[in-house]
């Protein structure tokens, strides 16, 4: 049987968001081994590894949704795999923390590039009653990527070193940029004035990045101090002119229409809220197998591979029953599916290792409701947009889930920090998973009140 255009526009941008995805996670794995290599006084300045890497990919989203709606999302996807791969191999190479560091930065934009240019590609080889399914799978191979890479991480440290989980990046990526130079099509805004905003795009960087560092240093520099305070006022300047900006430049970075749209503003702010607790939860889950049953990496990655796999299965199926029956009724579901099991979870765990019982059965059902609401999020906010909107209506979605998910780690990090401190962290964990099942509880709830369908004239346009 023939494999259909669309099938492999998709499987090949989702080759992409696959590796950005699986680059988040697996970098846990590799944190121990590069203290014993770099020393552990260097355990404050690695961590921005991670830091640097979510800053600089929240605050390059938007202007990278811009810049592929003007100059052509074929043309950004293919620039962002060879970026993402120049940056893997820079870390594979690195000598000391600062060059990971600077590394993981180019990585970060060249993933912020790819990945709304991805998903701009995958919407036109579909018809519209298709794309909420399509996004589904696509939205699927991301999240079974970031629950593989503990797994996938660990393999290749044990059999390597740390830096196979960079340079194994180079191949994938230049493959991917080989086959997607014949077969991708390149699409545009065809009435977008070929100037960019740059004085809106530094305040997008600005508004998005600052308010990023605040929230990923929030534990370091804490929540009242002067200096978070003062980056986040800066942010919150940046961002009224940045809105200023908007709505008086002729070519604005942001089409501020698009939050008119209702499908849009309740996905950008239920997906911020759901992602505050999806990213918690995985924190909070590796947490407790590791420090508080005392499993190892990979055993860990294996014990939470269930959730993940539920998500992939049903991820695809709620795309189709969202464009049937609506997404905000499904991402509802699957919100109440979610919360809940956390909340069952909290209750019955306990202190004793006992996977099949007391963990298996809640990571199971839990996956079951992130399948009908991770991805449905995403196919919310972009399935029904007009063509020439794809990629900046994927960029606004992903900025403010990314923000939601620094949000929610450093939450979830001060409660663990302060458990740690009264020496009681299994409390903490208790109490980061109760936040997580209200945000995800509170996030259906957000869908529920905000979302509306498309109307007929708005179907009619993302259909032409």
């Amino acid at each position: 049987m023939a494999i259909s255009r669309g099938a492999k526009v998709l499987a090949l941008t989702s080759t992409g968001i696959a590796l950005v995805s699986l680059d988040v996670s697996i970098l846990n794995v590799a944190f121990g081994s590069l203290l014993t290599e770099w020393s552990t006084e260097s355990r404050r300045e690695l961590t921005w590894i991670f830091s640097g890497y979510n800053i600089a990919y929240a605050a390059t989203l938007l202007t990278a949704g811009r810049l592929a709606d003007v100059y052509g999302r074929k043309k950004a996807f293919l620039f962002g795999l060879l970026l993402f791969a120049f940056g893997s191999a820079l870390c594979g190479f690195a000598q000391n923390p600062e060059m990971l560091i600077a590394s993981r930065i180019v990585q970060a934009i060249g993933g912020a590039i790819l990945s709304p240019a991805s998903l701009a590609l995958v919407l036109p080889e579909f018809p519209v009653e298709r794309r909420s399914t399509a996004i589904g799978i696509w939205g699927a191979v991301g999240g079974l990527s970031a629950a593989m890479g503990p797994v996938v991480g660990g393999w290749l440290i044990d059999l390597f070193s740390w830096r196979a989980i960079f340079f194994v990046n180079v191949p994938v990526c230049l493959v991917a940029f080989a086959i997607g130079t014949k077969l991708l099509r390149e699409g545009v805004d065809e009435t977008a004035n070929k100037h960019v905003d740059i004085i809106g795009a530094v305040l997008a960087v600005l508004s998005v990045g600052l308010l990023t560092l605040a929230i990923v240093q929030s534990e370091e520099w804490g929540w009242a101090s002067a200096t978070t305070i003062g980056v986040l006022v800066a942010s919150a300047v940046a961002t009224v002119l940045f809105v200023m900006q908007c709505r008086t430049s002729k070519v604005p970075l942001l089409d501020l229409r698009l939050l008119q749209l209702r499908f849009v503003t309740a996905a950008s702010v239920g997906g911020l809220v759901f992602s505050m607790g999806f990213f918690a939860m995985i924190f909070l889950n590796t947490q407790w197998l590791q420090a508080v049953w005392g499993y190892g990496v990979l055993k860990s990655g294996w014990a939470i591979l269930p959730g993940p796999l539920m998500a992939a299965v049903f991820a695809a199926p709620a795309g189709k029953a969202a464009h049937r029956y609506g997404h905000g009724k499904v991402i509802a579901l699957g919100c109440a599916i979610f919360g809940l099991s956390m909340i069952a979870l909290n209750v019955f765990v306990t202190g004793t290792p006992n996977y099949w019982t007391h963990f298996f059965p809640f990571t199971f059902v839990s996956g079951i409701g992130i399948g009908l609401s991770i991805s449905t999020f995403s196919s919310a906010a972009t399935a029904y947009l007009p063509h020439t909107r794809f990629a900046m209506g994927s960029a606004l979605n992903n900025t403010a889930r990314q923000v939601g998910a620094a949000l929610g780690l450093a939450i979830v990090g001060s409660l663990l920090t302060a458990a740690v401190a009264d020496k009681n962290l299994k409390h903490g964990i208790h109490q980061g998973w109760g936040f997580v099942a209200g945000m995800i509880l509170l996030a259906g709830f957000v869908m529920i009140v905000m979302f509306r369908k498309p109307t007929a004239d708005q179907l009619a346009t993302a259909a032409s």
